[in-house]
Formats: C-alpha cells, sequence, structure tokens
C-alpha cells in the first residue's frame, strides 16, 4: 500500500503494508537507522521514537496509525534533543550505546513536557527505557544538564 509518513520534518511517500511495524517502515523502508530494534515487545524502548509529541515504542504500532501524524526519531532536531545531545556528549553517557537513540528520544519526551524534572520525574519517565549497562546514574546526570544547558540558553 502506498503510505505517506512525515519522519523529522520530511514526507516520505512509501510501499509498505499497513500492519508493518513502524519500527521497519523507519528503518528498512525509510533507511533511518538510528532508531533500533531490540525486544520487539513495547519493553525495551530502544525503537522509542515520538509521535505527535508522545513517546512510542515504535516496534509495537503499525505503520497505519502514523499516517498524517509527526514522527521524530533521533536523526531529527529539536531544541531539546539538541541540548540533551550535547550533555550526553559532555557527560560520556553511553556505554555500548545500542539503547541510547531510544533514552535519548524518552528523555526528549520528558524535557518537552517538564520544565525542570526532578529525580523522580526522570525515573518514571525513563523507566520504560532498559540500558544493559546499567548508565542510568550517568542518563539521569546528563538530563540534568541539558536542562542546565537550555536555561543557559535562554
Amino acid at each position: 500500500m502506498n503510505l505517506n509518513l512525515s519522519v523529522n520534518g520530511k514526507l516520505h511517500a512509501i510501499e509498505a503494508p499497513e500492519e508493518m511495524p513502524l519500527l521497519w517502515a523507519i528503518r528498512d523502508v525509510i533507511g533511518l537507522t538510528g532508531t533500533k530494534f531490540g525486544c520487539g515487545v513495547n519493553q525495551c524502548g530502544a525503537c522509542s521514537v515520538l509521535l505527535n509529541g508522545q513517546l512510542t515504542k515504535s516496534c509495537s504500532i503499525p505503520v497505519s496509525q502514523a499516517i498524517e501524524k509527526e514522527i521524530l526519531t533521533i536523526e531529527g532536531t529539536s531544541k531539546n534533543l539538541e541540548f540533551l545531545r550535547q550533555a550526553w556528549s559532555d557527560g560520556n553517557v553511553p556505554q555500548c550505546g545500542y539503547c541510547q537513540s531510544g533514552q535519548l528520544i524518552a528523555a526528549t519526551s520528558l524535557l518537552d513536557t517538564t520544565e525542570n524534572p526532578t529525580d523522580k520525574d526522570i525515573d518514571t519517565v525513563m523507566s520504560a527505557n532498559i540500558c544493559r549497562c546499567g548508565t542510568y546514574t550517568r542518563i539521569k546526570k546528563a538530563i540534568h544538564q541539558a536542562v542546565a544547558i537550555k536555561n543557559e540558553s535562554i
């Protein structure tokens, strides 16, 4: 079926079955491979994207549910994502790095909705993403650092 997806502000006309998981449309059809396949059962968060600003695990929804919605992947840009990328780099957050695109998207969702998140806010949102290397302390510190970077830029 011919489908139109808006990914990172760009319209993509793709040929895909409506039931194809959004993850595979992003990775295999469009070619944006930053969004990772982790578990395939809506648990780990490696496949996280923002769908109309809502944190969404792209392995668990059919591409048909993303039509006429804006999809933000790790390859996209937003102010909060840029602040987080800087803090992630400054804090040397990733270890193996596999989950980090999903972690950054989840953190972007948090900063998009919470101006100055507490540790509890961070724990609540970020608990939906698994890091097998255990970089949770560095992730939390980087989120706080991103808020500081954001506040300095105002």
